[in-house]
């Protein structure tokens, strides 16, 4: 994302599978540059609202009923990084945070996981302890 919170370039994962979904849209629609997302007149990007109501729209139709505007994805997107063991400066450099305090807010998210794990210790094949 370009000129995002604090004027500040965004960028981020592209899974393979994102990219073939975008290319699909890119040949069937043939947005005008330089958005992905235009206005229907295609003179300016999508605005944020409109986004908002798709994502609502969306939502709704999956039946989803956590709560959390389009916001939340950007917080699960960090919440699963942090999940599948990504450390916490690559987060941070994801988010576009400055201080790795912010970053730190998503730790709560992971508690769950991180109270589920093995002890490093129990990996090494050690004998069990005699009682």
């Amino acid at each position: 994302m370009r000129g995002g919170k604090g004027g500040q370039d965004r960028y981020t994962l592209l899974s393979d599978r994102l990219l073939t979904e975008l290319r699909a849209y890119w040949r069937a629609e043939r947005p005008r540059r330089p958005w992905l997302f235009p206005t229907r007149d295609g003179r300016r990007a999508m605005p944020i609202g409109t986004a908002q109501k798709i994502y609502y729209a969306v939502k709704a139709r999956a039946q989803i009923t956590k709560q959390g505007g389009i916001h939340a994805l950007r917080h699960a997107f960090a919440t699963h990084l942090l999940e599948a063991g990504t450390d916490l400066r690559t987060i941070q450099e994801r988010l576009g945070h400055h201080h790795i305090s912010t970053t730190m807010r998503y730790l709560h998210r992971a508690e769950k996981q991180v109270l589920g794990q093995r002890s490093p210790l129990d990996l090494l094949g050690l004998p069990e302890p005699r009682g």
